[in-house]
């Protein structure tokens, strides 16, 4: 655990994946973050940690889990949560000669950043249950640096009917002139 900058902090943390094989028609075997090994050290490659009929696991990459003080929100509803999560972040290696076929790309504790991820659909995003250790760590973060923000209504600006918007004649006002020039015909 280290003071990155003034308002973060870091944890690293290895990252399990998993390789079970599959039932599927088109798939003979699938892919998934496992879990995480806290303080876990560097990891160059993949290492196979455990064997089973069927499965392999194996410690795919050592990340920083890092939290930032604006990102408190995000943390404290992660808490909040019957299973508060570490969510990995795994995208498909491109290198053809590369040992695995995905890479570990982030490690977080911000469901919020999570979220952005699956948006694209383009990478796995799994939540892995979080250990009590980065529970505690993280809350005692929360408790220095998380301040309450007041909800702020936006308000509507007040749109000038009459005010040309973007050098265009406003609807309204061109059918009301074709409907006077058709009039005077």
């Amino acid at each position: 655990m280290t003071a990155t900058a003034a308002h973060s902090v870091t944890l690293p943390v290895g990252v399990v994946v998993i390789r079970e094989d599959s039932d599927h028609p088109w798939q003979d075997h699938s892919w998934r973050p496992y879990g995480v090994i806290v303080g876990a050290p560097t990891c160059t490659g993949w290492k196979e940690l455990r064997r089973g009929e069927g499965w392999i696991q194996y410690h795919a990459a050592t990340l920083l889990l890092e939290l930032h003080r604006k990102e408190t929100e995000g943390y404290r509803e992660n808490l909040m949560t019957d299973r508060p999560s570490i969510y990995v972040v795994m995208s498909e290696n491109d290198d053809e000669d590369a040992q695995m076929p995905f890479e570990v790309d982030l490690v977080t504790a911000s469901a919020f950043e999570a979220q952005d991820y699956c948006d694209s659909g383009e990478e796995i995003v799994e939540a892995i249950d979080m250990p009590e250790q980065v529970v505690g760590w993280i809350g005692a973060f929360i408790d220095e640096h998380h301040v309450e923000e007041k909800f702020k209504k936006r308000k509507r600006d007040k749109l000038k009917i009459e005010e040309h918007k973007f050098g265009q004649e406003p609807i309204f006002e061109l059918r009301e002139r074709m409907a006077r020039a058709k009039r005077d015909d």
